[in-house]
């Protein structure tokens, strides 16, 4: 079944090349990676989950008009549609993807209210020499395995132990500083505000160029409850 065509017209051409560079890197992790889109109003959201990081990515994006509609679609596709060679003031989509049977996650999203800032948490120059240090420490472990143990298991015990530790004050996992900084989200030398917010079980990493969302310390997303609200 295909939606009805739409065409998109984002607030400038920034916005989408913004988008294109997030769906390039979730492409990165899973060449077969869906994406939901919300539009709502003037603004659209764009939830994905790279695998490797077990959370969800959100990146929201301005439009020029007025949208309402919630469909998922295949991330390759919606990339391919996008223009953002665009010379004037804003660049356009063409026709939204052929929509599809997302997985699972796609009907796991985080509330829509009631999220809460919580202190002890890193500004982001700490955040990413504290992500430095534990990439330091998962090479340095990973050359000292003995050749009869450099398995995949022995490296995925490796970064379970490291990635699940928790950052600053918080009950944040490291797994999520780390999709933050690989998905573009962190960027230090920009000296911008992070902050993290709170709903329920629900943990959010917010920064101006996105967020990352997942449900408890080291849960990721297999138990979570069904929600069809926006971030």
């Amino acid at each position: 079944m295909t939606v009805p065509v739409r065409s998109l017209r984002f607030a400038d051409a920034r916005e989408a090349a913004d988008l294109a560079a997030f769906l390039g890197r979730l492409l990165h992790y899973d060449r077969a990676a869906a994406v939901r889109l919300q539009a709502g109003g003037g603004a659209l959201a764009v939830f994905g989950r790279p695998p490797s990081f077990e959370v969800l990515a959100i990146r929201t994006v301005r439009l020029s008009a007025t949208h309402d509609f919630d469909v998922t679609v295949s991330a390759g596709e919606l990339l391919e549609a996008l223009d953002t060679d665009g010379t004037d003031e804003a660049a356009g989509v063409g026709a939204l993807p052929v929509s599809v049977t997302g997985p699972p996650w796609t009907g796991v999203l985080p509330p829509r209210g009631g999220w809460r800032e919580r202190t002890g948490l890193p500004g982001p120059v700490d955040l990413c020499t504290v992500l430095a240090d534990a990439v330091a420490e998962f090479r340095s472990r990973d050359a000292a395995l003995p050749e009869d143990r450099r398995t995949r298991t022995e490296r995925d015990l490796i970064g379970r132990d490291i990635w699940s530790r928790t950052v600053g004050e918080t009950e944040l996992p490291l797994r999520a500083v780390h999709a933050a900084q690989s998905l573009g989200f962190l960027r230090p030398a920009a000296g911008f505000p992070v902050a993290l917010l709170t709903t329920g079980s629900w943990m959010r990493l917010r920064t101006p160029y996105g967020s990352i969302a997942l449900r408890g310390t080291g849960g990721g997303l297999g138990t979570l409850a069904v929600t069809v609200g926006t971030v």
